[in-house]
């Protein structure tokens, strides 16, 4: 892969001149050597995850992200099974490498899912979007994969580490799609000090350069996970209106949403601001009607949240309608500008890390 370096920058070793002025990179040592025990975990050349993201995380963007050295992960999403088991035969098609499958903890059929996970020998399994269920970690680990799990609080992350979680991941809001109150850089030193020495943890959020990278390795995490910076890749079969919609933003363009009612409690989503944001408010307001008057149980209020999303946010991926559809992105949507195969950006963060590195 080839690069030219800005006049005067310092060249981090691995670097070498090549006759037609450009710079090739050969190796990232120091990057290397501290993502070893996540890469190890994962199976991975370079302990990068891809974030899941609904619609936009699929075969072909997870097996580019594998075959690049990075680690890709399927978005199951509100997939049903079936659908679960295609997509990740056909992923299995475009690359030998490791890749996983992401499943979110409140989906109706969470163990079914699984068990297509284990049909499969899926060799990574992540649970996002709440306390893992009674009985499902034990299920993942009974086949032989390894889990990663989301927390944040770090009393949480204690806990579901004893309860058999593999890994952690831990997002700050800056993140797109579903997020926490608390910045990925305060959660970092909060963490990082307390869990990294002896387990494997991954931040993510806000995440769209190598020198970001750089200085959560020095903090002891054992790698990254990057959703935005991926979402317009040339193997990304978003939309291309969903794509310039990303070309087009800055980091305040990638805005919270606001929950209505607090008797219906609604993780907060990160996308860019649109008609879609004021349609979600309107979609509150009618499930806390009918939570109101006793229509419908909590658990299926927020089902019905996430199904919003789920529809949403493919109006916006897959059919371009990025004036009422959901434009998930992080606040580090403004350094994405233009559309770049995944190599291409994975070797671009590897040499802006090692580069950070070597500076110091």
């Amino acid at each position: 892969m080839f690069r030219r370096l800005p006049c005067g920058a310092l060249r981090p070793k691995g670097w070498r001149q090549i006759p037609d002025g450009a710079t090739e990179v050969t190796s990232y040592p120091k990057t290397t050597a501290l993502m070893a025990r996540g890469a190890e975990f994962l199976g991975s050349e370079h302990a990068i995850l891809c974030g899941a993201m609904s619609w936009v995380s699929e075969r072909n963007l997870v097996s580019a992200i594998s075959n690049a050295g990075g680690f890709g992960v399927i978005a199951c999403g509100a997939m049903t099974p079936d659908l679960l088991d295609n997509e990740i035969a056909e992923t299995k098609k475009l690359t030998s490498k490791p890749f996983g499958v992401n499943l979110i903890t409140m989906h109706p059929m969470l163990m079914e899912l699984i068990g297509v996970c284990a049909k499969h020998g899926v060799t990574h399994v992540v649970l996002a979007g709440g306390i893992p269920p009674k009985g499902s970690v034990e299920a993942i680990r009974e086949f032989g994969a390894k889990v990663l799990v989301f927390a944040p609080t770090l009393a949480l992350a204690r806990r579901l580490l004893r309860s058999g979680a593999d890994a952690l991941v831990i997002e700050g809001s800056e993140a797109g799609g579903h997020i926490g109150p608390v910045a990925t850089s305060v959660l970092a030193q909060e963490f990082l000090p307390e869990l990294a020495e002896d387990h494997v943890v991954f931040v993510a959020g806000g995440i769209g350069r190598g020198e970001m990278i750089a200085a959560y390795l020095e903090m002891g995490a054992s790698g990254v996970q990057l959703g935005t910076r991926f979402a317009c890749a040339s193997e990304s079969i978003a939309h291309p209106a969903f794509k310039q919609a990303f070309f087009r933003a800055n980091a305040r363009d990638a805005e919270a949403s606001v929950q209505v009612d607090p008797r219906l409690p609604v993780i907060p989503v990160r996308a860019l601001k649109n008609k879609g944001t004021e349609l979600f408010t309107q979609r509150q307001r009618e499930v806390a009607a009918l939570l109101d008057s006793g229509k419908i149980e909590m658990a299926e209020a927020q089902l019905q949240i996430e199904q919003f999303w789920a529809g949403a946010l493919r109006r916006a991926v897959i059919e371009g309608d990025v004036e009422s559809g959901s434009i998930m992105a992080g606040q580090s949507v403004g350094m994405v500008t233009k559309e770049e195969p995944v190599a291409d950006i994975i070797q671009q963060l590897l040499a802006e890390s090692e580069s950070a590195l070597g500076r110091r």
